[in-house]
């Protein structure tokens, strides 16, 4: 068992007041806007790029593995090539796969993208629980014997997920809050004692969480919940609302940007990624006062 979890890791980035989650979504347009080719090399140079300017500034960084994906083997070869560039730079990864199974189908997922020396090895994984909460023991393991970290698809700000996770369990709570409550609850049952947990949640910016069944007014016993948020920035969720928009499940949020921060080219990436840093620092300083 490692020594080092992936909260304790958070809990550092978040302790020098990185909370920024710097995307790398190499989709055509934006590879355009960087005078890249839409292929592999394209996608390679914009994800090292990020790395190198996210080092020291950014929380962490999270590729978008589909637009890695589509180039085939060749997008797996440079997405193996920007996570090798991240672990020597020291910078946390989020790959964000959204994977999901039962058994060993999810067991070998979690293979893949969390164990020690695999090509893909990141820090944590985005993953949907759909067929239960229990699906992710393969990935719970590498959680607590590897010391690697999940985020689960809770409340998404896509329309299309609105009426499934705002529907109603048997006990009255909703789809979102049973995940969110089962996160807390894992945390609470195997890292009880440290700040930050190692499983996770996924919540939009861009949503009432209130309307969801979630209770944003204070943290839960235990360590704290550790909150992915995409929608800031281009999707229209501003960081300075971060206070408003999680309360006192923000603690350990991680606000991801990542059109708003590579729309603009290479020129002045550093430059777009520190201030997207310093600004949610500033609301979350903010909160805490």
């Amino acid at each position: 068992m490692t020594s080092s979890t992936f909260g304790s890791r958070l809990a550092a980035e978040f302790a020098a007041g990185r909370h920024l989650c710097a995307g790398i979504d190499p989709h055509a347009q934006l590879l355009a806007d960087w005078g890249l080719a839409d292929d592999a090399d394209g996608a390679e140079r914009m994800g090292r790029e990020v790395v190198a300017a996210a080092a020291g500034v950014a929380a962490c960084v999270k590729p978008q593995i589909a637009f890695f994906e589509r180039f085939g083997s060749a997008g797996y070869v440079a997405l193996e090539r920007v996570l090798a560039e991240a672990r020597s730079a020291g910078v946390l990864v989020v790959a964000d796969v959204k994977r999901g199974d039962i058994g060993t189908s999810f067991a070998a997922y979690a293979d893949a993208w969390l164990a020690p020396g695999s090509p893909l090895e990141s820090d944590a994984m985005t993953v949907a629980a759909y067929q239960g909460f229990g699906t992710l023991a393969g990935a719970l393991d590498r959680v607590q014997n590897d010391g690697k970290g999940l985020f689960v698809l809770a409340a998404t700000s896509n329309p299309e997920a609105r009426d499934i996770q705002r529907a109603k369990t048997p006990d009255g709570r909703t789809v979102a809050a049973t995940i969110v409550d089962d996160a807390v609850a894992w945390n609470a049952s195997v890292a009880w004692g440290e700040a930050v947990g190692s499983v996770g949640v996924v919540l939009g910016a861009t949503l009432d969480l209130q309307d969801f069944g979630i209770d944003t007014g204070s943290q839960p016993d235990g360590p704290s919940l550790p909150v992915l948020a995409p929608g800031f920035g281009h999707q229209g969720g501003r960081v300075e609302d971060a206070r408003e928009l999680f309360g006192g499940i923000g603690h350990a949020l991680l606000a991801n940007e990542s059109r708003s921060i590579l729309g603009g080219g290479p020129q002045g990436l550093a430059a777009r990624i520190g201030d997207r840093a310093a600004a949610i620092a500033a609301a979350l300083d903010d909160r805490r006062a």
